[in-house]
């Protein structure tokens, strides 16, 4: 089931009022609630793969008791591997085995041996797959670092790991945070759902308006490369950027906004990072739950930036080339994440990579600084030229795509394939970023105007822009389902 789906639409009204109406008095009916509202929720893309989300909760649940109760580290870790190798093995058999037998085969045909029948599989991806395995397994992590204890109650961690608004694509929750608030009884907020429909809004335009709109240019400029010249081609991966972040920024926000809707608190995921001045502060914003996550169960354990400063280079090309992995079984997401690896070390050796950690662009001013203006455009031009490989279908489509970019220097406006008038939307894209850049120092407070006419007017030019930009003849899917 889609965010921006009819289905959706009919789907959330009624178990809101079932919960708060119905289910209300205990906090364990109403998980009982969860737990059916988002089995319904995911086994509308395809019931069969609920089996996953449920072993892979028996599985984790049982481990998380095992290494709490063994009695020394040593059996502890075997527990703890039991999770990993159980979660990564699920992950790596849905997701990547056809990428190993294929990139085995051709790493033999480079040798001269042609391997002609090859054993593959028609599988199918699992939507989320993911998302829910690393968060199970962070559980397990949590447990063994003795962060936290486990839980007794399955249900709740049935809820937990189930949990509708954000099992397809996140946010990646801590147990510390998600789980602590399933097990305690919510009480319902009218200020907190007043909240979570402002973002469900704002999330929806960002979708809607933004990504939706920008697809068909971004799909016929990436599917056409060859016959563009360089202008169309720059054009084409930077509406990309904005494309992938109104899409997924877009989800996090509906997600985290619908959570409130039943008295819970999602973390943040994204944090306004087309305003990053150094690709470290751009992952300190971008994706925030995974890159935590692998900050956390990675890196540190690795030693972080606590050992040598080659080991502590080692560690942060590992949590990159991992990370790209984690994005998809194709070499395109591997070179996307050596590109980060690479553009990230400098900033590291230099020391500042942590510099803007507590700190906005434009910090107590109206306008950013010539410098900060300059950073910030250094970085999104590094970040979004990274995105040609994410974007790619193939790492030749990939350098194929580079290489056109400066080997044809013809410019000329490009001409959208339905005939839209581009500068209408550039000038909506330039009022969106500069609205973006007003709300920078709080990702929570899409409307944040004083005045009550302020407010009813923004509502009203977001839902007719939504209506306006609506199509229903393109894909409405999230981009990160497939991952």
């Amino acid at each position: 089931m889609l965010f921006n789906s009819i289905e959706f639409l009919i789907f959330l009204p009624i178990v809101f009022l079932l919960y708060w109406f119905v289910t209300y008095k205990n906090y364990k009916t109403q998980n009982i609630l969860i737990i059916i509202a988002s089995y319904v929720f995911y086994g509308l893309w395809d019931w069969r793969f609920l089996s996953l989300i449920f072993l892979s909760t028996t599985v984790d649940y049982f481990v998380g008791l095992k290494i709490f109760n063994s009695p020394n580290k040593k059996a502890k870790k075997q527990w703890l591997w039991c999770s990993v190798i159980f979660n990564v093995g699920l992950l790596g058999f849905f997701k990547y085995f056809n990428f190993f037998v294929d990139s085995w085969t051709d790493m033999f045909s480079m040798f001269g041996y042609e391997i002609k029948s090859v054993w593959t599989l028609k599988i199918l991806l699992p939507v989320g797959i993911s998302f829910y395995t690393f968060q199970t397994m962070s559980y397990s992590f949590d447990i063994y670092y003795e962060r936290l204890k486990p839980t007794k109650d399955f249900l709740g961690f049935a809820a937990f790991v189930s949990f509708f608004p954000q099992l397809v694509a996140g946010p990646i929750e801590r147990a510390s945070n998600l789980l602590s608030q399933i097990l305690n009884k919510r009480t319902f907020s009218y200020k907190q759902c007043t909240e979570g429909l402002k973002l469900i809004l704002w999330g929806m335009f960002k979708k809607v308006v933004i990504a939706d709109s920008l697809a068909p240019i971004v799909d016929d400029i990436f599917t056409n490369y060859s016959t563009y010249p360089t202008s169309s081609l720059i054009l084409g991966v930077t509406l990309f950027s904005f494309q992938v972040y109104g899409d997924f920024s877009g989800y996090s926000d509906i997600a985290i906004g619908t959570a409130k809707l039943f008295g819970i608190e999602l973390m943040s995921n994204f944090k306004f990072p087309n305003f990053s001045r150094n690709v470290a502060e751009y992952w300190q914003r971008w994706h925030v739950s995974l890159s935590t996550w692998f900050r956390h169960y990675v890196y540190i354990p690795l030693g972080g930036s606590r050992v040598s400063k080659l080991k502590s280079v080692r560690n942060i090309c590992i949590i990159f080339l991992v990370s790209g992995f984690w994005h998809g079984a194709n070499w395109t997401f591997i070179f996307w994440g050596a590109f980060h690896a690479l553009a990230f070390i400098p900033v590291f050796l230099m020391g500042r990579n942590t510099i803007y950690k507590n700190s906005v662009v434009g910090e107590n001013t109206i306008f950013p600084s010539l410098i900060e203006i300059g950073q910030v455009l250094l970085t999104f031009g590094i970040v979004t030229f990274s995105r040609i490989f994410f974007r790619s279908e193939s790492i030749t489509d990939a350098f194929r795509f580079i290489k056109r970019i400066f080997s044809d220097f013809t410019f000329e406006t490009y001409h959208h394939p339905n005939g839209y008038r581009m500068i209408d939307f550039y000038i909506l894209l330039f009022i969106f970023i500069l609205y973006e850049y007003r709300i920078r120092k709080d990702e929570r407070s899409p409307f944040k105007f004083k005045s009550k006419f302020v407010r009813f007017v923004a509502y009203t030019i977001v839902i007719l822009s939504m209506l306006l930009f609506y199509d229903d003849n393109i894909d409405r899917s999230f981009i990160y389902f497939q991952f």
